[in-house]
């Protein structure tokens, strides 16, 4: 499997997206049709490598896993970066996903950003904060930009708009 396979929604099992980062977003569509969303923090301790937060970010995946039957994973594509440690963040999050979904056999695939706020709000460049409304019009109430981008782009894959 790949990250290019195509993902079918509620086909086999639970779809879970993720907005990667040290406090990553994300959200959770059961094959009942029950949406779930939070953030989670995987930054390192004062003491810790900088490795602890892959290894936190799998056992967390691990987690999911367990709790949720995961059987496709969807995540927010990110093309360019602010900063060299957000660019090497998202590459260690995505090559632990990646190899974490190749692993169990559950296929992934990124979305891209613009694609993901143009379905919310009608803007690929839309801000923050009308992420977050656009989420908070579907009834959720997302804690962040985080929780609200992962909410947003569970329903870009659900809704097929790729």
């Amino acid at each position: 499997m790949n990250d290019v396979q195509e993902i079918k929604p509620g086909a086999n099992g639970a779809l879970l997206a993720l907005d990667f980062g040290m406090k990553t977003g994300w959200a959770l569509h059961q094959l009942d049709g029950t949406i779930t969303s939070g953030t989670v923090e995987f930054r390192p301790g004062r003491y810790e490598g900088g490795g602890m937060i892959f290894l936190r970010f799998k056992r967390w995946l691990d987690q999911m896993l367990s709790a949720s039957d995961v059987a496709e994973v969807c995540f927010e594509e990110v093309r360019r970066h602010l900063g060299v440690e957000a660019s090497h963040a998202y590459g260690g999050f995505l090559g632990h996903l990646s190899a974490w979904a190749e692993e169990h056999q559950i296929p992934y695939q990124g979305i891209p950003v613009s694609t993901i706020k143009r379905h919310a709000t009608g803007k690929g460049n839309a801000g923050k904060e009308a992420v977050i409304q656009a989420m908070q019009a579907k009834g959720h109430r997302p804690g962040d930009d985080n929780e609200a981008d992962a909410l947003a782009l569970l329903y870009c894959v659900l809704d097929g708009a790729r």
